[in-house]
Parts: structure tokens; sequence; C-alpha cells
């Protein structure tokens, strides 16, 4: 402002003095030709608010550089140089229409609006310089400066010059921008620069020219690299974008883009495959390309190969180390075991010696009952932490006043549960006072623990023994609570982490090695140690591993047991009837009575040669994998669906064959014996099985076993525990047999079928049987004996002394069951159910001894319990167990909802048994009279 307020009063000085030779002078050197605008009449175009100005940065708009004074005439001081342009210009240093070059810009770099400007501030071009006619975009003539001079001598009133007026009328410059609007058009990627329009685009542009050339170069290159035949450029777009762009900065193909009209067309070219190599140095560009893909497609196949190479070393190197990882932990693994075991001999060793010493005195039992089965059993067992959970009989162990209980729990067990067993180890006193209020506490005496690992590993299917393994905190607290004292283990299916945890505690197990046991364990096992014992068991075959084999040894063993109807197939492994099968082969055999035909030609002498039965064989051979494939009946269907699955089973794991026996009358018996570490053999339970499952699974007993002679059953389990003990087997293990009157001879035969080396759960129910009666049981002579209590011994010797014949004891039986089971059961709380059976009149008579006493074994899912008993007689006890299982189930059942259960099963196979005891009866009191008769003869 205060430049032009300088030239203002210059001009001023002129206009009143023109005849001045300086003035003349000046205006020779300024070069005051003025060229102004023709302001068109349209008025739409008006003038754009708010532009921003660009500009150059400045730090001293007045300060001259030292350079412009070197032609001055006189000579200039550092002090004259500071003062300014105008100061020199007025003293006549600097002319003033001098072209002067600033060493630092003039210009802040400030953005700077442009205001509208209002009506009242606008001078009229047309009042100063009349009507100009003009169009579009072109320069209306300007006056010479002659007639400017002329104008200004004969106006002297006050005007703005020329340079100023113009400044009024076109500012800013973008106004006229958003007023020219005209097209260029590309042919061929080149722009005519001689067209009218080009020209006058490029004069309009003046100020920004260069910018607009650096874009219009760049997309005449694009469009000559594509071939591009006809493009249309938008002039105003042009120049918006143009002006954006600093010269460092190159356009990108959507920028230029963005300025072309006709954008789709160029586009589709541009996007057209290949059309890069008809342009502009296309054939180059082909090359290049074709080169350059190649070269990518070689160093690809390299690099590939290259990686290739790196995976397969990686993986060698890392198998390499797993290798050796694995062999490390193997090693230090088979050492560690090796260690556990060369402690478990010696630790039985000091047992062995002490033995007598130990079972006399104080001492803790460690009762773990875990099911130390492989791997791919105890996947397939349901509900395994509750199986390992069905033995709480152990706690009985307190029976003996110098025995304390730990007990080990697969389970957590609530506070109702806890109170619940408090309560029921608390009536010793009571039972043995025969008064309730004598009950007493014994929570010091046993404790139940829960390894705290059961929720660590809730889906590897762990036994219990292993998940104390893994609880330190556990571990830690049996060490306190045995701490001094004498104790050992007693586990249920031995498995290596019992010689682990035995190792952390260092206390001896009452058992044997894990692989003893599970060698002697197995179905081919146990005919191997029936064998060795010389006792009777079924005809059959064992360790069978192959389809030919089985076919081969069924088809020879069909061909010497004609009479039997019906045959086993036992996988090895498996227990409590869950890998059995059974198939009536005589009834589907179409080739059997040919086959007996052929028996009867010949002579038992040449029967029994193989070339006699060659054919029998060739043709039963060949019937029996169709027959069987279609009528085996699997006993867990759940398990094994099909016969083809139960094969594999059978196959992988190995098994046996053995005939069913011929009667259908069968009784199954189980005995409990016990190898102390002295080598003593015992005798420690004995009952018939209960099968509320099916014929071939156990649920249950009746106690003490009343089906076969105590002394040749004693003769049978005293071979077989002597033949074990050869074998190295210690500890608890049971024995299984089948009895039946054979049809023919009319002779009762015992075979023996099954062993099982571990605590058995009649066992665990049988310990539980003595404690609630404080009784003794004689597996010698089958005897189950109570002495009754204070009140009843009153009421008997006051009997008794009249006759002079005192009776102290009462003969007991009892009916036990841990595998009772109904749906309607979880719905139900415990002790909603003890209230409901007491109401009932089921309960335990404290001075009687006989009664009925329950097994809890988990509050959360609720659906099996356990149940065992007491009463006099057989028959009795029986009734009274038939009737206790109808209750329940009428109280728990809607009639509508009769939920799944094995009641209605385990109360029909009583019914059975109650019907083949009266007939007992019968025949005894038949048999009695004829007798009497026979003496008195």
């Amino acid at each position: 402002y205060y430049i032009l307020q300088q030239q203002l009063e210059m001009d001023m000085k002129i206009t009143l003095d023109p005849q001045n030779i300086s003035n003349t002078a000046v205006l020779k050197q300024q070069n005051y030709e003025t060229r102004l605008p023709l302001i068109t009449k349209k008025k739409s175009a008006s003038m754009c608010s708010q532009k921003i100005g660009k500009g150059h940065t400045v730090s001293n708009l007045w300060g001259l550089p030292a350079s412009h004074h070197m032609g001055s005439p006189l000579p200039l001081l550092e002090e004259d140089r500071t003062k300014g342009i105008l100061s020199l210009t007025e003293l006549r240093l600097i002319p003033p229409a001098a072209k002067i070059t600033l060493q630092t810009p003039p210009v802040v770099s400030k953005a700077a609006p442009f205001h509208e400007f209002h009506k009242q501030h606008k001078k009229s071009a047309e009042a100063i310089y009349g009507k100009y006619s003009s169009s579009k975009g072109n320069i209306a003539p300007l006056p010479s400066s002659s007639s400017m001079v002329s104008a200004r001598k004969s106006k002297p009133a006050w005007t703005y010059p020329a340079q100023q007026l113009e400044s009024d009328l076109q500012i800013p410059s973008q106004t006229q921008d958003l007023c020219f609007d005209c097209d260029i058009a590309v042919y061929h990627g080149t722009i005519d620069q001689k067209a009218p329009g080009f020209l006058a685009f490029k004069q309009h542009y003046c100020l920004s020219w260069k910018s607009i050339v650096f874009f219009l170069e760049h997309t005449e290159k694009l469009l000559k690299d594509y071939a591009v035949p006809l493009a249309t450029i938008n002039c105003k777009k042009l120049a918006e974008v143009a002006s954006d762009f600093e010269l460092n900065e190159n356009p990108t193909k959507s920028d230029i883009l963005s300025v072309i009209k006709n954008q789709s067309t160029v586009e589709k070219i541009l996007n057209r495959p290949g059309q890069r190599y008809k342009g502009q140095g296309g054939t180059e560009m082909a090359a290049t390309k074709i080169q350059t893909t190649w070269r990518c497609y070689q160093a690809r196949k390299a690099y590939v190969h290259f990686r290739q190479q790196q995976w397969a070393s990686g993986v060698i190197a890392i198998s390499w180390l797993l290798h050796n990882h694995m062999a490390r932990v193997k090693k230090t693994l088979k050492e560690s075991r090796q260690r556990h075991l060369e402690n478990f001999y010696i630790r039985a060793k000091h047992l062995a010696a002490n033995w007598n010493r130990i079972r006399t005195s104080r001492r803790t039992i460690i009762h773990i009952p875990s099911l130390g089965y492989s791997q791919c059993i105890r996947e397939h067992i349901p509900g395994l932490a509750l199986q390992q959970n069905m033995q709480m009989g152990r706690l009985c162990d307190i029976l003996d006043a110098n025995v304390d209980v730990i007990y080990i729990c697969p389970l957590h067990l609530s506070e109702e549960l806890l109170q619940y067993y408090n309560k029921l180890l608390g009536l010793q006193a009571a039972v043995r006072s025969g008064k309730p209020e004598d009950m007493g506490d014994l929570q010091d005496r046993f404790k139940i623990l829960t390894p705290e690992a059961i929720n660590s590993f809730p889906k590897h299917h762990m036994c219990l023994a292993t998940q104390l393994k893994y609880s330190p905190k556990t571990i830690k607290r049996i060490k306190i609570l045995i701490q001094s004292k004498d104790a050992y283990i007693i586990g249920g299916v031995p498995h290596k982490d019992d010689l682990a945890v035995a190792d952390m505690l260092n206390v001896p197990i009452l058992g044997s090695v894990p692989e003893v046991a599970h060698l002697y364990s197995t179905k081919s096992g146990s005919k191997r140690i029936f064998t060795s014992a010389c006792v009777p068991t079924p005809p059959g075959e064992s360790d069978i591993y192959n389809n030919e084999q089985m076919i081969s040894a069924l088809s020879q063993l069909i061909l010497d047991n004609m009479e039997v109807r019906r045959w086993l197939f036992k996988v090895n492994d498996e227990s409590g009837g869950n890998g059995t099968a059974y198939c009536d082969i005589i009834l589907h055999l179409k080739c059997y009575h040919w086959v007996q035909k052929e028996c009867q030609r010949y002579s038992p002498e040449i029967w029994s040669k193989k070339r006699a039965q060659e054919p029998a064989l060739v043709k039963i051979s060949q019937e029996l994998p169709g027959l069987l494939a279609q009528h085996v009946q699997p006993v867990n269907e759940k398990r094994f669906p099909t016969w083809e699955k139960f094969l594999q089973t059978f196959l992988s794991q190995g098994g046996v064959i053995e005939a069913f026996p011929l009667s259908e009358n069968v009784t199954n018996l189980t005995v409990d014996m016990l190898i102390e570490p002295t080598g003593k053999i015992k005798i420690v339970s004995s009952g018939d099985q209960l099968h509320a499952d099916g014929p071939l699974r156990s649920s249950g007993t009746t106690i003490p076993q009343c089906s076969v002679d105590p002394a040749v059953l004693n003769s049978l389990c005293l071979k077989i525990g002597e033949t074990c003990k050869s074998k190295g087997v210690l500890g608890y293990f049971s024995v299984d047999f089948v009895t039946f009157i054979h049809p023919q001879t009319m002779e009762q035969q015992v075979w023996a079928t099954d062993l099982d080396l571990c605590y058995s759960d009649q066992l665990a129910l049988t310990q539980l049987m003595l404690y609630m009666t404080d009784g003794n049981l004689d597996c010698r002579s089958s005897r189950f004996e109570v002495s009754l209590g204070s009140n009843k011994m009153k009421s008997q010797r006051i009997q008794h002394e009249e006759t002079k014949t005192p009776s102290p004891v009462s003969n007991r039986c009892a009916v036990a069951s841990s595998q009772l089971r109904h749906s309607s059961l979880s719905v139900i709380y415990y002790n909603v159910l003890l209230q409901i059976c007491k109401a009932r009149g089921v309960g335990f008579d404290l001075q009687e001894k006989q009664g009925t006493v329950f097994i809890l074994y988990e509050d959360q899912q609720r659906y099996r319990l356990g149940m065992i008993t007491i009463g006099e007689d057989l028959q009795g006890v029986l009734m009274t167990f038939a009737r206790n299982l109808f209750i329940i189930h009428q109280e728990i059942s809607a009639p509508n909802m009769q939920g799944e259960t094995n009641f209605k099963m385990a109360i029909q196979d009583i019914e059975a048994i109650l019907g083949i005891t009266a007939e007992n009866k019968l025949k005894l009191e038949e048999e009695q009279p004829s007798k009497a008769d026979a003496l008195k003869e």
C-alpha cells in the first residue's frame, strides 16, 4: 500500500507539471503506457469470493541487495542501503523505472483471502474509458501514451493511474479463470500448440503456465504411451488441478484422467490388455516385460526351490531336535520308572519283613481306587471318575481301631455327602452297643482328599493315580498326614503312576507290579493262570489275534464240543462284560446236522483224528464268517454296535473264545482273595452275582455265596492263589467262577472264568457290610455271623437260661449292589430320597443289625447309587432288596416318565433266584424225610 501511495504521488507530480524534464524522463524510463481491459457487459460472471493467493516469502520488503547499486552514479553508503527502495529513488540514486531484483522475495508466505469488492468501491470502467466491444477471452485495444498524456492535461481532476485501475478491475486473477472455459484436443498424444484455442489458453493462464505445461507434458506422455487417438482436455479443470501440483511431484494417472472430458473412453483404452505395447516405445516395453517376466519366473522358480530346501532342512532339523528331545525324555522316563520299580521292590521287601508288626500296630492305609487300564480302554469307559468312586466302602477299614484311612476321591464331594459319611461311619459305637445315642465322631480317623489336578485334565481320561501324581498340594498334605507313621497304599487297577506316587510318598504298595497285573488280568493271561493251577475251565481257545486263527479255532471247538449251544467272545483288556459278545452258533449253523451224521459214522477214536474231521472243518469254516456277521450279539451295544467293530477290537487287542455252560440255570460267583506280603493266602469275600444288565454282566452280589460247596470252592481258590503267588502277584485280587448242573451227568460243574488282579467292588461292599454289623465273614464255611445288641442279648440270655443252650451269634446274609442306576434319581436330592425311604420303612435297625444302607457317590448328576440290604436269610433279603427298588422307582417316577433304569431287570433277576430258591427248598424238604426213613430202616 505504501508503494502504491508513492506511485500515486509521482503521478500527481507529473500531472501537475508535465513540462518538467525530470518528469518526462521518468515517464520514458518507466514506460507509463497503460493497458486497460475491456469490461464486458455481461454481469453474470461475478467475482468469486475468498480466493487464496500464493507467493514467495520475504523477511524485509524494503532491504535492497548490494548487487543492484553497482551502476548508480553516486556511491552508496551502508546506511543508505537499509533505508529502502523509495528513499533511494527520491535521492535519484536509482531510476524510478529501473528493473529491480531482490535477493529475498517481497511477499510473506501466508495465505491471504481476496475479498469481494463492494459496489460503492468499484470504479466503472465504462464511465472512465467508454464502451468497448469485447468477446470472451479477448483484450480490448489500448490507448497510446500520448493520448493518455493529453487526457491528463485536459482533465486536471483527480484520477487513478492506469495501472491502479487495471489492478482494481482485474483483482483477483482467479476471477478470469472462472470465466475462461474451453477445451484442448489431443490427437495421438500431441497438442497443437499453434491452435487459437491453445494460444488463448496460454495467454489467459500465463501466470501459472509453468505448472500447466508440466502437467500437459505428463498428459502427452501418457496418451502417447498408450496410443490414445483422441482425448479432450478441459482447460478450466486443467488449470485447477495443475495449480495444486508442485514441480517435483508427478501427476498420477487418476489425476490426468480427471481433466479429460472423454474420461470413460480414454480409461477403457488405458485398461485394454496390451495397449501399452502399441504406443510410444511399445516394442522396447514389450521386450522389457518379456525379459522381466522370464527373469521373475526364473527367480521365482529358484526361490521356490530354495524355500522347499529351506523348509525340508527345517523339517529335518526340527524332527531331529524332537527325536533327540523325545529320546532324552524317554531315557529319563525309563530311568525314572526303573528307579520307581527298584524302590517298589525295596519297599515291598521291607513291608514283608515288618508285616506282622505293621498289621497289628497303628498304621495308615492310603486307598487310591484308580482304574489304571490302558488309554484306549479308559477312553471308552463312560463316567470314568464315577466308576473310580464306587468303592466308598474302603473307608470302613477304620473298623480296626489301629487303622486310619486316607481315601483319594476322584470327585469333589459336597458338604452334604461328607456329612452323610461322617454320620454313617460314626455309627460304629452305636452298632456295637445297639444304641443310636452312642454314635460318635470319627472324622479324625479318616480323610477324603480330592486331587486338584482333576480340573486340569478334564478330557484326558487320566486314571486317579496319574491325577494324584500331578497334584503336588494333595501329595504334600498326605505326607503331613502320614508323617512318622507306618503307611502303605492299596490301589485299584495297577498303573505305572502308582509306583511314582508311592515313590513321592516313600510308602510301599500292597499290590502287584503293573506289568504283572496287566499280563495276568487279561482274558488270555487268566487262562494261563488257570491252566497252571489245574482248575477246570470252559472249553475254549486263547491268544487269538487274526481272523483266520479265530475261524480255525472256533471250527475245531465246535467239532470237539457238539453239545455246546452258545459261544462267547471276550476281548483281552476289557472288563465288566463290556468286551464280551455271544452267538448261538448251533441254532444258525446249516451244516450242523450233517456234521452230527458225520460224527456218528465214525467211532470216537477215529473221529478224534484230523483226517476224519477235515471235511467237516472245511464246511464249518466256510459258513462261519457269514454266520458270525449276522448273529453275533455284543453285550455292550453302545460300545460295539456291529460285529465288524467288535471284531476289529477283538483282533487288535487279542481275545479268547470259550463255551457257555450247557445248562439254562447258571450261577456266577466272585471270590476275593488276598496274598499278604508274607505270602499268606486268604479268602476275604465271596458272593453270588446278580445280573441287572444282562446275563453276562455283574451288577450286584449276595454275600456269602451259597451256590458251591465251600470246601470245593476253597480248594480251587487256594490253587489259583498259589499259582498267582508264584507269578509274583501280591495284594488283593478276585476270581470269577460259573457253576451249573451238567444236563448229561447231573453233576455240579464249577469253571474258573476270569481273574482280576485288583480291589473289587464286592470287597468294598463287604467291608461296609461288616462295618454296619460288626460281624464276621467266614469264607471257608461261607457263613456271615453277627453278635446282637445288648437288649437283644438280654432277651436271648433269659430264653437260653431256661434251655441251658446260649447262642451269642446270629447268621446274616446280604444283598449288595454298586451298579444301580435310574435317570429319575437326578431330579431328587439325597436328603429328600432318604426321608422318603424312612417314611416307607426303608432303613437300618442297629439293634437287629439288619436293614438297608445306601452308598452315595456324587451329588451332581445323582443317577447312580449303591445299596446293601442285610437280613437273616437269603430269601427274605432278596425280597426286601426287590421291595426297596420298587419303592424307590415308584416314588421318583411318574406314570408317563419311567426313566432309564436297571431296577426292573434287577427285580426280574431276583424273582428268578427266588424261584430257584423255592424249588431247592422243596427238594430239600422232600429229601430229608426220605433220609429219615432210610435211617429208620
